[in-house]
């Protein structure tokens, strides 16, 4: 039976920077007991266009910063750091439950009319064998129209998420996956949620547009039930650490979150 103390651990959830806080708000609004500490490692952004080994090498230092917490799970709201190290977290700590993210490519596979969906993500998941692996499992029947948008990624970095400036960024891409017949949108980066307002704008009423955070959400509660590691009632809150500067985390958190928030500096060790 698990030591009721055990349920009261953290939960650590990481991203490249502020993307995954689009999960994170879905993994409060399922479990709202949990208590979360959120890394945005915001001095390594944004993931999606580094080598695999960079990747790998930051989830490893994320990993460890989480276990010198004793946290009593991870999630990890990066499409990017899912395909490219969580094999090997999983490999190097057996007994910690680890939820990493993938495109919802199936979903948009059971939706899709014209059998053609655009994927607007980063260049890493895009590239990544588990994306493709994912691609042949669950779509093998459609077109998957790739659209690499690592501008995306740091205009969310930057609070731009609204806006004149929101809507010409996003323009580009989504009418050049509409013009060549998608019918359905996957949002394969945790930071495009956050510019779901100007791709809704450019894509109209009638196409679907597609994210993972309530997923991520789910399948960690199931973890953690399946664990005993479920905290049953309590308050929950949520801790924030940078590997960047605090003072503009608190600032673009407390933006896209719509609540203040408080932030601290990640331990120079983990950086």
């Amino acid at each position: 039976m698990t030591d009721p103390a055990e349920t009261t651990r953290p939960i650590g959830v990481y991203d490249s920077g502020v993307g995954g806080l689009s999960v994170l708000r879905a993994i409060r609004c399922q479990i709202p007991h949990e208590s979360l500490i959120y890394v945005a490692d915001t001095a390594h952004v944004p993931y999606g266009e580094k080598s695999r080994h960079t990747v790998v090498a930051r989830a490893l230092a994320m990993t460890e910063y989480f276990v010198s917490r004793r946290v009593k799970a991870i999630a990890i709201p990066c499409n990017t750091a899912t395909a490219a190290a969580v094999a090997t977290l999983r490999e190097r700590y057996p007994d910690l439950p680890i939820i990493g993210i993938e495109p919802a490519v199936k979903p948009a596979a059971q939706l899709t009319r014209s059998g053609v969906i655009g994927v607007l993500a980063t260049t890493g998941t895009l590239n990544s064998a588990r994306f493709r692996a994912l691609v042949q499992r669950e779509a093998p029947a459609a077109r998957i129209l790739h659209r690499p948008c690592p501008e995306w990624v740091l205009a969310v970095e930057n609070g731009d998420v609204s806006g004149p400036k929101a809507q010409e960024l996003v323009q580009a891409p989504v009418r050049e996956l509409l013009d060549q017949g998608a019918d359905v949108l996957v949002l394969g980066c945790t930071h495009f949620p956050f510019l779901h307002d100007a791709i809704r704008a450019c894509a109209g009423p009638a196409i679907p547009i597609l994210e993972t955070g309530p997923a991520v959400a789910r399948q960690l509660e199931r973890k953690l039930g399946l664990h005993g590691l479920a905290r049953p009632s309590g308050e929950g809150g949520c801790e924030f650490v940078t590997s960047g500067d605090p003072r503009v985390l608190q600032r673009i958190a407390s933006q896209l979150l719509q609540i203040p928030i408080t932030a601290s500096a990640l331990p120079a060790r983990y950086r």
